[in-house]
């Protein structure tokens, strides 16, 4: 028997559909191909489509530089997966994160050119925007295939979450750089209203430099 997806209507540069199989969601990833604005993510037969927006992809891109300046202050190797699609059929799961990063699991990655989660280890880190305006749960799958490390950021508010025992909990610390508080990184995204992006990097190259000295001291 032959079901017809229902479409639902979602937030701006969103859309829901129901009843879609695992067969059709791998021919639209297929056939959509890589070179697109769109990313989709499935979870037993709900397929949602989005198109980020500005007030998406800012805090995103802010999000992931963090990521890469606190790395390099650090000397700490990543691989940035971007959004990669990241899916298991066991698990009729799939997502492609806004932004995600190989950190402890860099080494593995390196050189390759996709990712199988069958046999390759998830991002160590996931960068996710306005994650409760979604219709999926993501935070279900990013758990189900063992992401250590969401930051979530939510109409301007920023959490760090850690799977532990098959959940995510909410800490004041990120599991990929300890010394980094999400306070800090809220602080950050709280200022890039008011300065630029390049000011806001170098003073937080700064600020990561004096913990180091401080710790060193």
């Amino acid at each position: 028997m032959i079901t017809t997806p229902k479409t639902k209507p979602l937030t701006p540069g969103r859309i829901l559909l129901q009843n879609i199989s695992w067969e059709t969601y791998e021919r639209l990833l297929n056939e959509m191909g890589d070179h697109r604005n769109t990313r989709l993510n499935y979870d037993r037969g709900l397929l949602e489509i989005m198109t980020p927006l500005l007030e998406h992809e800012q805090p995103n891109r802010l999000l992931a530089r963090v990521v890469q300046a606190i790395a390099e202050q650090l000397n700490v190797e990543i691989l940035s997966a971007g959004s990669t699609t990241l899916n298991r059929l066991d698990l009729e799961k799939g997502s492609e994160p806004d932004s995600s990063f190989y950190i402890k699991n860099e080494r593995l990655i390196r050189g390759k050119r996709t990712i199988d989660l069958k046999t390759d280890p998830p991002p160590d880190l996931v960068i996710e925007v306005d994650v409760t305006s979604s219709s999926i749960d993501r935070e279900g799958i990013y758990a189900a295939m063992g992401v250590p490390e969401i930051w979530r950021c939510d109409r301007g508010e920023v959490k760090f979450l850690q799977l532990r025992s098959g959940n995510y909990v909410e800490t004041e610390h990120s599991l990929a750089f300890p010394v980094l508080p999400v306070t800090e990184v809220a602080k950050f995204l709280e200022q890039s209203q008011t300065l630029g992006e390049t000011t806001l990097l170098k003073a937080f190259r700064a600020w990561v430099k004096e913990q180091i000295q401080s710790e060193n001291s």
